[in-house]
């Protein structure tokens, strides 16, 4: 029998802020929608990925023959180039043949007792600080059956779990996983569907149904909402949002908002993929719009917090 394996691109031990106490991040590759400002831009995609640190390569050429495939290689003036057109195959022979460790390739395959087995080893931690395992991305949810696996097996193990969610999955997917969640933190990132499409590429309608779904069906839920300056800041969107989870505040199973400010941590990446970062700008809120939106939410007796990584 073939063990069920995820496509991942990280392991992140001793994370404080996605989920109670001490958790492991496992970020799952994949991701349907495209968030202007996404920090893990290396996760949206299930492929592996390659990162060139521009600045370190000294175009020595040692990666063009070991690539397998062809993706590498030196143009005219002794430069090199990475043809992105070509998928890669993930062998990491470039990587360990630069001399500089200007390269990086982002993305592993893992088994699920793998995976299980290094969120196991914190459990010490867990114990101690009410903490746990939380999946995220990219989007978990765009890898519905390795997902659901690694769910249940560290329920069978008694950890407690987390997954961060655009929430922009069927139905079923939701279901699917929900009984073996013990908090969802669910994105919201824009209330209006069309503003919604025009930030990440889908609309938000599905989002808002799987969400009432979770909420109406006692499943604990925390919205993250993040924030950038002229975007999602007004009062209309804050109200829009309150608006929306009233019917909510009193269920013990809404466990209130985190406001996310926008940080620039992803930019980096944008320039290692040989993407172009697509926020013109700086959107970063001030400690006193924080603050403005922090008090508009608390007038409705909604428990909501700032989280800043």
């Amino acid at each position: 029998m073939i063990e069920r394996k995820a496509q991942i691109f990280n392991i992140q031990k001793y994370n404080m802020y996605d989920g109670p106490g001490v958790r492991t991040l496992v970020f799952f590759q994949g991701c349907p929608l495209r968030c202007d400002w996404c920090s893990n831009p290396e996760g949206q995609y299930k492929g592996f990925q390659i990162l060139l640190k521009k600045d370190q390569c000294a175009h020595c050429g040692a990666c063009v023959p070991v690539c397998p495939v062809g993706i590498h290689r030196m143009d005219a003036g002794g430069k090199h180039i990475v043809d992105r057109d070509i998928d890669c195959v993930g062998c990491r022979k470039c990587e360990h043949a630069c001399p500089e460790s200007a390269l990086a390739i982002v993305g592993e395959s893992k088994t699920i007792a793998e995976i299980a087995d290094i969120i196991e080893e914190d459990r010490p931690f867990y114990e101690t600080s009410g903490g746990g395992a939380t999946l995220g991305g990219g989007e978990v949810l765009s890898q519905p059956q390795a997902a659901s696996s690694l769910l249940q097996v560290c329920k069978q193990r008694g950890i407690n779990t987390a997954i961060e969610t655009c929430g922009y999955a069927r139905p079923e997917v939701i279901e699917k996983v929900a009984d073996y969640v013990d908090l969802f933190l669910y994105d919201v990132k824009h209330m209006d569907s069309d503003k919604h499409h025009e930030l990440t590429g889908v609309r938000n309608e599905m989002i808002l149904e799987n969400l009432k779904w979770l909420l109406d069906n006692r499943y604990n839920v925390k919205i993250r909402m993040p924030l950038l300056k002229g975007v999602n800041d007004g009062e209309k969107e804050i109200l829009q949002l309150v608006e929306f989870l009233k019917p909510y505040q009193d269920l013990n199973n809404f466990k209130g908002v985190d406001l996310l400010p926008y940080h620039k941590m992803g930019v980096n990446k944008y320039n290692q993929l040989g993407w172009e970062y697509p926020i013109e700008g700086d959107p970063k809120l001030s400690d006193a719009d924080l603050e403005r939106i922090e008090n508009s939410i608390k007038k409705y007796d909604f428990p909501v917090s700032v989280v800043r990584h």
